[in-house]
């Protein structure tokens, strides 16, 4: 399988390490980046880039999941669920980890550098990639609905509030 990966400079050290596992584990590894420790990186392009190795393999039909993590997991999942198609799960146990592709048919997942060992995260990483999408109904309608909302804007038949158009930010009212 393609692994596409990405981090932040809170990653970096894990992410070298993270690609002789994925590589030895017969895995085919895309590093997004950095390459290069800088504190001030931002890590928005890095994790975008691997989401969107992603989609575009997934597209193509070519079996590929994603990997991102920064000091916490939370703005490099944020960034990655930024591209069309990809569900990025933050993942902090081995139960996320075999349930965001299980229920959820996750396509990428984000992990906190500087909240897990290096072998914790590694052990969340191998499950998410062994576990298979389970295809019951529930989920399959339930993520039909998501991409549905982010190709139109809409779930149909189920209440969401068009009133601002087609998926369109909703800014805050100024103070």
């Amino acid at each position: 399988m393609r692994i596409h990966i990405a981090t932040d400079h809170a990653g970096l050290e894990f992410s070298r390490t993270l690609v002789d596992h994925l590589t030895n584990g017969g895995h085919e590894v895309v590093d997004h980046g950095p390459t290069e420790y800088d504190a001030l990186d931002d890590y928005p392009a890095f994790c975008i880039n691997a989401a969107l190795g992603v989609a575009r393999d997934q597209a193509a039909g070519v079996r590929a999941l994603g990997v991102v993590f920064g000091g916490s997991g939370n703005g490099e999942q944020i960034a990655a669920n930024k591209v069309r198609g990809i569900r990025a799960a933050l993942v902090w146990s081995m139960d996320t980890a075999i349930l965001a592709r299980e229920h959820n048919d996750a396509n990428v997942i984000s992990i906190g550098a500087r909240q897990h060992t290096v072998e914790e995260a590694i052990r969340y990483i191998d499950a998410f990639i062994a576990e298979p999408f389970s295809g019951d109904e529930r989920h399959v309608r339930r993520i039909a609905q998501l991409a549905e909302y982010e190709t139109t804007g809409d779930i149909a038949g189920k209440g969401v509030d068009t009133s601002t158009g087609s998926a369109q930010r909703v800014e805050a009212p100024a103070e």
